[in-house]
């Protein structure tokens, strides 16, 4: 399919860029996620899209459209119960704030090594925080991670810090066994054998000195690799060792038979997937002679080949750079004393990818504490995979990107383990953020926040292959719900007015939203002109929208402050026909009369006409009824997506 719409795109050249195909579904009711009213509370309209432009998606989308997988949908804000307003911002106006600084620089300490791995008790990460390990971490954190102190207790420290210092040491070795599994799930340890668990111990001052290898700040230490090598030895013959252990062939003789299972060997295995998972970041964990070592990754390592060739194999294990249309590579340089790590930001076309689904799931269940028999790989598919956006490859000529226009995934790669991926749209004029998942252990990185700020330097960078690309739209805003007013602090920021389809900056509408949740913020924006303060812009605006009428040929129906009963509800579940509370019904079907619909093409079982030419097929006597239905559909369906997109668009029937 993917490769069908990059032959039409390439074969359209300059001009047209495939077709868009949409079966209108009108209104529909669902549950809110956003202030769980516990009712069918938030009112959409929805377009299934078999196939649409780049083009007239981002006019969609400036008509306060978005998409869910391969259905398009739009708030009915009079109706809905939380109106939700697209945002954007010029990506070469942006002006990052001091929080947004500091993640930029907490992840370069990261990655270089430095970071002071002490949580906060409560994470904040866009409106989600790290639940579980996270926790778990954080309250151990305070006197056990990466500090000296976990070897310096003081007295006063008393019953609690001895108890938060064992807290943690039973989570190191869970994190071992956990690390014991995985090898056992890639084939590298038999399943059949009955492995000990791994048991963590603390290192004393009195021990480190008996140590011959003393290569920093020892903090703990493990002997699993002595006992796993013992079972390994007695359990199985040295041909099946060496077939299921896949070993390389330096450890195997001549004659296919394995060479002693050494604990050294075990324990090297054991680190560097230690190493690859990345929430024991805050030490650095080493093989010594087939002990499992972790050491403060503070202070100042002694040996720099350890270092090295840690660095070698966190990025040999990496593959998914390689696969990538457009890569940015962060290396880090001169820091041999500390841990350095390899971020790749990767950007590939939208398929489906099974360690992609993984990472979902996770974030999905400990994030948003979905049950995981509701985190499937269909549902991930039809949400965050399936699009109908028409790929358009570069052209050359200045006017796409050289990754294209289309759908696209942005992976965020440490040292080889995919920690976060981006779904966003890139479209003729923006990067449109669609979702973010991120891998809970790294909650503390605040990765919502430094993938916004990549895609928005994205975004300049591009524009100087593709200068119409000049926006970032980060999805809605919905100023009644706290969770999403994180998408403000991204300044200077514009919002959509839901009725004449015009930016207004953001500073300029938070006065009236402050009061009202449903505004036409165009009236804001010129009431403004004459408004001796904000305030009373505001003010006048709001005694506006209640007082009087529309005019024009635009029908604005304002929300009330009361909202409607259930029964009212009960009479009409299905809205049908709405009619605001300023307007009667003769008004509504008058104003939906002047639209000229009969340009509008429609998609009749493959057969293509317009509506005009359909009205003259079928007699007016015979069809009436459903001639009057369909008009009223059309209707609605080009104030929906606007007068110039209902007739560039295919209506299927």
């Amino acid at each position: 399919m993917a490769d069908k719409m990059e032959n039409e795109a390439s074969s359209s050249g300059g001009g047209s860029r495939g077709e868009s195909i949409v079966i209108d579904h009108g209104r529909f009711l669902s549950p809110c996620g956003y202030c769980n009213s516990g009712g069918f509370t938030s009112c959409s309209h929805g377009l299934q899209a078999h196939s649409i432009t780049v083009d007239d998606y981002q006019e969609l989308l400036d008509r306060g459209w978005r998409r869910s997988g391969s259905i398009l949908y739009k708030p009915e804000m009079e109706l809905t119960c939380c109106p939700s307003y697209t945002i954007r911002l010029k990506a070469r106006d942006f002006v990052p704030n001091k929080e947004q600084i500091r993640v930029s620089r907490r992840m370069q300490r990261f990655l270089d090594g430095t970071l002071n791995m002490k949580k906060p008790d409560k994470v904040e990460d866009e409106p989600n925080s790290c639940r579980d390990l996270g926790s778990l971490v954080s309250n151990a954190s305070s006197s056990t991670m990466v500090s000296k102190s976990i070897a310096k207790e003081s007295p006063a420290g008393g019953c609690g810090e001895k108890h938060r210092a064992e807290e943690y040491i039973q989570y190191l070795s869970s994190r071992v066994d956990n690390a014991v599994r995985t090898c056992v799930e890639r084939g590298e340890i038999p399943s059949s054998v009955r492995l000990p668990k791994a048991i963590v111990k603390k290192v004393t001052p009195l021990a480190k000195k008996k140590l011959i290898e003393i290569c920093g700040d020892l903090l703990y230490t493990s002997n699993i690799s002595f006992q796993i090598a013992a079972v390994l030895r007695r359990s199985q013959s040295a041909e099946k060792d060496a077939n299921q252990l896949g070993l390389s062939k330096s450890n195997v003789t001549e004659s296919g038979q394995l060479l002693e299972v050494s604990p050294k060997l075990v324990a090297e295995i054991l680190a560097c997937l230690l190493d690859q998972q990345g929430d024991l970041s805050s030490l650095l964990i080493k093989a010594c002679n087939g002990h499992l070592n972790f050491y403060s990754n503070t202070t100042e390592i002694g040996s720099h080949e350890a270092s090295a060739n840690f660095s070698s194999s966190a990025q040999s294990s990496g593959g998914s750079g390689a696969k990538a249309k457009c890569s940015i590579v962060i290396d880090n340089h001169g820091f041999s004393q500390h841990k350095r790590r390899r971020l790749d930001i990767c950007l590939k076309r939208s398929s489906f990818d099974p360690e992609e689904y993984a990472l979902y799931r996770r974030y999905q269940i400990r994030v948003h504490n979905d049950k995981p028999a509701e985190v499937t790989e269909i549902s991930y598919k039809e949400f965050l995979v399936d699009t109908p956006i028409v790929f358009v490859p570069p052209s050359g000529d200045g006017t796409v990107p050289p990754c294209g226009f289309g759908s696209f995934h942005q992976q965020y790669v440490i040292d080889g383990q995919l920690v976060a991926v981006g779904v966003v749209d890139i479209l003729p004029r923006c990067l449109s953020s669609k979702y973010l998942f991120w891998d809970p252990d790294l909650a503390f990185l605040s990765l919502g926040n430094y993938s916004a700020l990549q895609e928005i330097n994205w975004v300049k960078e591009t524009q100087a292959h593709c200068p119409s690309l000049q926006y970032y739209y980060l999805g809605y805003y919905i100023h009644s719900c706290s969770k999403m007013r994180y998408k403000a602090a991204y300044r200077p920021s514009e919002l959509l007015c839901p009725l004449r389809y015009q930016w207004v900056p953001f500073d300029t509408a938070k006065p009236l939203l402050d009061k009202k949740s449903y505004v036409v913020l165009s009236d804001f924006a010129n009431l403004e002109n004459w408004a001796s303060s904000p305030l009373q812009a505001a003010e006048n605006a709001i005694e506006q929208a209640c007082i009087q009428p529309c005019q024009g040929d635009q029908i604005e129906s304002h929300r009330e402050e009361e909202s409607p009963s259930e029964e009212d509800e009960e009479m009409n579940p299905d809205f049908e026909v709405d009619f605001g509370p300023e307007t009667s019904g003769m008004e509504v079907v008058h104003e939906l009369e002047a639209d000229d619909i009969s340009n509008i093409v429609l998609d009749l079982h493959g057969v293509r006409l317009k509506y005009k030419d359909l009205q003259r097929a079928f007699h007016p006597s015979g069809k009436k009824r459903n001639m009057d239905s369909l008009e009223l559909q059309l209707h609605r369906y080009m104030r929906a997506v606007g007068a110039g997109l209902s007739r560039c668009m295919v209506y299927s029937l």
